[in-house]
């Protein structure tokens, strides 16, 4: 329920509005800022409900309009806070507060909302490559916070312009995610294109790193062809296993996957098929004691 009255609620964003090619080259140079290592990101502009930034004038406010440099618009939706005057001070520790759960291509953000008030504690992050969805995200995400400022809902997702297959680790320390999420990601049907799917043995040694053991990787595809092809580079990589049926009955995730986003709900219009496949990320057997 929105905290303010149906006459002062802010207007979600229209999605007619942010329309954009569905493909994006992820091979292709885009322009990106990142930080060098994990460390120097700082997150109190994308998450200002959980940090103090004493020398913004959004502190504590909900919204983080001025820290969330969307560089004129259409550049790096919610791009890090680069100014001096706006350094961290996080309520608690540092290490309190950092993000849990990727949702890698996140699209229009319909995961993330689903999973906000499921998880209120946890700090969830949208990856998206494409300028005008990842701004569609952002306007969603600033009018949901604006719309429940007294109950501070939606304080704990953000959406970053990036591409999750070159930068993943400038994010992300080593073990520091619990979950990630792959949801209809791009076919790439051609074979010399394989290489551009978010999921190849190369890729799940980097999600392997940024993920703790016991972490969680979610896949959900219309396609049977990269279905069978995600389940094969997973089943094949050392430090993941397939959870069971029996295992997945008690996950209160996978039921709001298949319909979150907005390619599963047109899948479920058209009547299609969803493959689900869902691994664990296990302790290195390799690795000594």
């Amino acid at each position: 329920m929105a905290a303010k009255g149906s006459s002062d609620a802010i207007q979600l964003p229209q999605k007619k509005y942010y329309r954009q090619r569905a493909h994006v080259n992820p091979i292709a140079d885009h322009i990106f800022d990142y930080p060098v290592q994990p460390g120097d990101m700082d997150w109190s502009s994308l998450y200002p409900g959980f940090f103090q930034t004493p020398n913004c004038s959004t502190a504590g406010s909900g919204s983080g309009d001025s820290c969330m440099e969307a560089s004129d618009r259409g550049d790096d939706a919610m791009e890090p806070c680069a100014k001096k005057a706006c350094q961290t001070t996080s309520r608690e520790s540092p290490e309190t507060h950092q993000v849990e759960f990727a949702d890698v291509g996140c699209g229009y953000g319909g995961l993330l909302v689903q999973l906000a008030p499921m998880f209120p504690k946890t700090l969830i992050l949208g990856m998206e490559i494409r300028v005008k969805v990842a701004d569609f995200v952002n306007d969603r995400i600033r009018a949901l916070r604006a719309n429940h400022e007294s109950t501070g809902d939606y304080q704990n997702i953000a959406v970053l312009r990036h591409n999750a297959m070159k930068y993943l680790p400038n994010f992300f320390k080593k073990a520091q995610l619990s979950k990630m999420f792959f949801l209809f990601p791009d076919p790439h049907f051609k074979k010399s294109k394989h290489k551009w799917r978010i999921i190849s043995p190369t890729l799940l040694s980097e999600y392997a790193y940024v993920l703790r053991e016991g972490g969680i990787v979610y896949t959900v595809t219309d396609v049977r062809d990269l279905h069978d092809w995600m389940v094969q580079c997973l089943e094949s990589h050392p430090l993941f296993q397939r959870m069971t049926s029996e295992e997945l009955e008690h996950d209160p995730v996978v039921p709001v996957l298949y319909n979150s986003s907005e390619e599963g709900k047109k899948v479920t219009r058209n009547e299609g098929d969803k493959f689900l496949a869902v691994f664990r990320r296990i302790a290195d057997p390799y690795r000594g004691d």
